[in-house]
């Protein structure tokens, strides 16, 4: 099952549309619960802040988390990164149309040390899977930090988050160097860098992981199968939605015990 090609065809469709794109951020904002946590944990950390904030969007993908903070948190300014010079292009492009100014793009490695002490939030969601050698990562984030300051990461955890509960598994997410993360584990990863833990939460508890089934992988295996699928997409979604959002939220307001998605917050001391 590959799930970037899909990901990047709509991406395609979407790029050279201002409206189009915008659209397609906020559908990603409604279907993928992740971001609903995400977003939680950002207005969290930067609404109490009334001074210039620093953020490194770190693996900005599509962009929508740095269009998300441009929007809600005008005192922030951004430098997001990624080493796909064509997302970064096509981010740079749509964020001038959209006159947003305090946003920079720029090509990164996450595993070269570019920054120090340069930064108040980092921002990493669905990256560290996807990185073999996560430490290195690690230590160039909190490299980059101001004293005090918070790495936000998202990843899938181990118990099912790549779709696999083995390593012998394929994983739904074939792109993925690991199937996720132990809570022991990237709790040790981070403190021996340097970090002080403040949160480690479970996401896609049972409601998120049976609506992420229903209204995301289904549809993909099936747009995998045929591409015609687009086109009976919209029907689909006006059936499964009622069904679908109502779990996204008892899962967005559940305290999970354990989950596919791990949400972290850690500080730089």
């Amino acid at each position: 099952m590959k799930y970037d090609p899909i990901k990047y065809s709509i991406g395609r469709v979407v790029r050279n549309n201002i409206l189009l794109r915008k659209l397609f951020y906020k559908l990603l904002g409604l279907m993928f619960l992740r971001e609903w946590h995400v977003k939680r944990e950002l207005r969290k950390l930067l609404s109490t802040e009334h001074r210039p904030v620093r953020v490194y969007d770190a693996g900005s993908g599509f962009g929508q988390y740095s269009y998300y903070c441009a929007k809600k948190f005008p005192h922030c300014s951004i430098l997001a990164v990624d080493v796909k010079e064509e997302q970064i292009e096509d981010c740079r492009v749509f964020f001038q149309k959209a006159g947003l100014h305090n946003v920079c793009f720029e090509v990164e490695d996450l595993t070269q040390p570019n920054h120090e002490n340069e930064f108040d939030v980092i921002l990493s969601v669905d990256v560290m899977e996807h990185i073999p050698d996560d430490g290195r990562v690690f230590r160039n984030l909190h490299r980059a930090l101001l004293p005090g300051g918070r790495l936000l990461v998202n990843t899938p955890s181990n118990l099912g988050g790549s779709d696999a509960h083995s390593h012998e598994d394929e994983s739904f997410i074939e792109e993925h160097a690991r199937t996720g993360y132990g809570v022991d584990e990237i709790r040790q990863k981070l403190e021996s860098v340097g970090f002080e833990i403040e949160k480690i939460k479970f996401t896609y508890g049972p409601w998120g992981s049976l609506a992420w089934q229903v209204g995301i992988k289904y549809p993909m295996f099936v747009l995998n199968a045929s591409k015609a699928f687009f086109l009976l997409l919209p029907l689909y979604y006006l059936v499964t939605l009622p069904i679908v959002l109502p779990l996204m939220y008892f899962d967005y307001v559940s305290d999970n015990r354990k989950g596919t998605g791990l949400l972290v917050v850690a500080k730089k001391l």
